[in-house]
């Protein structure tokens, strides 16, 4: 996924790359049917202007009548009508096409990605991924509404065109085809390290759109240390160095098509001046002559057109790249072939049984070894200890972000392992309310029924009341309506928290997982939001990760956490009797 991984990958020609594209293009097949009936139009019709042309000149000039030169006129506008209405009709039906292709390809790629494991977003910037999904697919929609318009148009005129030259001069359309080649050259040559260089001004964009997604998600801390001069002067530098690529891409399209256009359109002005000495010397008419320079000038003007598609085909070729690797990523974590079922109504058994866990990106340190923990239907299970004990990996496990390591244990659900469930399955049975709870830019009422997407308006009340977060959302100014703005800028960390509470509570698992869930409330808050949770884990198995003690002193059962083991378990004044790490910590935070 980085630049090492893709300039180590063997290079593909562009339609290699962008074959890809085919089926989501043969999902739209009356769109390019009719787009290809108007590409037989306008072509026709263009290839048919030099004949036109001819005729217009030879008969309407030469016979001198004026009737002759009104229809030579009248036939030259009707070629002129049908290859602007057709030339319309391709634009529209292409450019259709186009659209409906690169939604389709962000939709697939957009559902890939929220499928994925949480060890892929771990590893990826949210950035650049966003950055795949938009500008890289941006791209695709000129190739499809545009390049591959303008190559395949472009092919049928030059090959006709081609065929018209040897019908209107066999001998100078012989000369005219020597040019053909040495204007291909230079694009055949050219065309790898375009294609190379395209991809890293797409990586280098990636970058600057990752670093602006960063800051722009920590606005507030940006400001707070008013490192804003900071931040403008790393975006520019990233700027700078994406202009920068995209100079060397540029230039080096530019002299691509420079070099090819100059050299087939030298050859025909070498070509026409031989056909000026064939009319002063009677061997050919002056409308020949003239049908035989439009036919020239509209091959080469294809060819012109087709080096700069190539160079459209080689940048878009990089994009397609990009996607292409996400869509062959696969999940570390995936559904069985064929899932088992848990058991209706689930008990909430929740047992961990020897695991051990080693983070992708932490693979020298285990976060959990040799865990076992049993938690009986019902019960109320507190985890402590200090920071890094694997406190919130217990959570990524059960949750199934992360399978154990190979042959390191398993995790049961009601005694079923949670690798044979369907992740979804799984999911549905447990309620997580985390320390940062995530507030989605939308009302109230949408952010807590994302819980359950079939409650009713009555029971999302009842989840607010119970959440004790009646009083601050009527004080909205559309209550439950009310927009929470972008990471729910609208509400205090308390309310947001409040909101993740009541979306537990309309989810009605029969597993519940509090992480940190009253951290960030007040005195008073907190006392009303723990009355709440007291009534939500009645009946429920429910495993709470703490760091403040006191919020864990009702629990069943406390679970000391270090270094990834269990170091001790019990009630809190068993615990404390004890001495070690919870008499420890108890010490220090019941200090007064």
């Amino acid at each position: 996924m980085n630049d090492a991984t893709a300039s180590s990958a063997p290079a593909k020609a562009p339609i290699g790359r962008l074959r890809t594209l085919w089926p989501f293009v043969q999902r739209h097949r009356a769109l390019f049917v009719a787009w290809l009936l108007a590409l037989a139009a306008s072509s026709s019709a263009t290839l048919s202007l030099p004949y036109a042309f001819r005729v217009m000149i030879d008969q309407g000039f030469a016979q001198g009548g004026g009737s002759a030169i009104d229809r030579a006129f009248l036939l030259l506008f009707a070629v002129a009508l049908v290859l602007a209405f057709a030339t319309a009709a391709r634009f529209f039906f292409v450019s259709l096409l186009g659209e409906r292709v690169v939604a389709d390809l962000r939709e697939r790629l957009y559902a890939h990605l929220i499928a994925l494991d949480a060890g892929f977003h771990d590893r990826n910037r949210s950035g650049e991924l966003v950055s795949r999904l938009t500008a890289d697919a941006e791209l695709l929609r000129s190739v499809v509404g545009s390049s591959m318009s303008v190559a395949l148009r472009s092919i049928v005129t030059f090959t006709g065109s081609i065929a018209m030259l040897f019908v209107t001069s066999p001998r100078l359309a012989a000369y005219a085809l020597v040019g053909i080649p040495l204007a291909v050259l230079p694009i055949v040559l050219g065309g790898r390290r375009l294609q190379k260089i395209s991809r890293a001004a797409q990586d280098r964009v990636a970058d600057a759109n990752a670093l602006a997604n960063e800051t722009l998600g920590a606005v507030r801390t940006v400001q707070a240390h008013a490192r804003e001069p900071y931040e403008r002067g790393r975006f520019g530098e990233a700027l700078a160095i994406a202009v920068g690529t995209a100079r060397r891409r540029i230039q080096a399209q530019a002299w691509v098509t420079a070099i090819a256009i100059t050299l087939i359109f030298g050859a025909i002005t070498l070509v026409l001046w031989s056909g000026a000495h064939d009319v002063i010397a009677g061997r050919m008419s002056a409308g020949t002559l003239g049908q035989f320079v439009l036919y020239a000038l509209i091959g080469g003007g294809s060819v012109g057109a087709l080096a700069e598609v190539f160079n459209e085909l080689q940048r878009a070729a990089g994009g397609m790249g990009r996607i292409s690797e996400l869509l062959q990523e696969e999940p570390g974590v995936r559904p069985p072939e064929h899932p088992a079922a848990l058991p209706q109504p689930v008990r909430g058994e929740v047992v961990l049984e020897d695991v051990a866990f080693h983070y992708p990106q932490r693979p020298d340190r285990a976060a959990l070894e040799h865990f076992t923990l049993h938690v009986r239907p019902g019960e109320t299970v507190a985890l402590v200890g200090p920071s890094g004990a694997g406190k919130s990996t217990v959570f990524s496990l059960l949750l199934r972000f992360h399978d154990p390591d190979p042959g390191a244990g398993a995790v049961r659900v009601d005694g079923l392992d949670v690798r044979t469930l369907d992740p979804a399955d799984l999911r549905e049975a447990i309620a997580l309310v985390p320390q940062q709870p995530t507030i989605f830019a939308a009302s109230a009422r949408e952010n807590i029924r994302y819980g359950r997407l079939d409650a009713t308006d009555a029971e999302i009340d009842a989840a607010v009341r119970a959440a004790h977060a009646d009083d601050f959302i009527a004080a909205l100014p559309q209550g439950l309506d009310t927009e929470l703005g972008e990471r729910g800028a609208r509400l205090s960390g308390g309310q947001q928290q409040r909101i993740a509470i009541a979306r537990a509570l309309l989810k009605d698992a029969p597993i519940l997982l509090l992480d940190e869930a009253t951290s960030a409330l007040d005195a008073q808050s907190e006392r009303a939001v723990q009355q709440a949770l007291e009534t939500l884990m009645e009946g429920r198995t429910t495993i709470v990760v703490a760091h403040r003690l006191a919020t864990v002193l009702k629990a069943d059962r406390i679970v000391v956490m270090d270094h990834g083991r269990i170091v001790a378990e019990g009630t809190h004044d068993a615990l404390v009797a004890e001495g070690g790490l919870y008499a420890e910590l108890a010490r220090l935070q019941f200090l007064d």
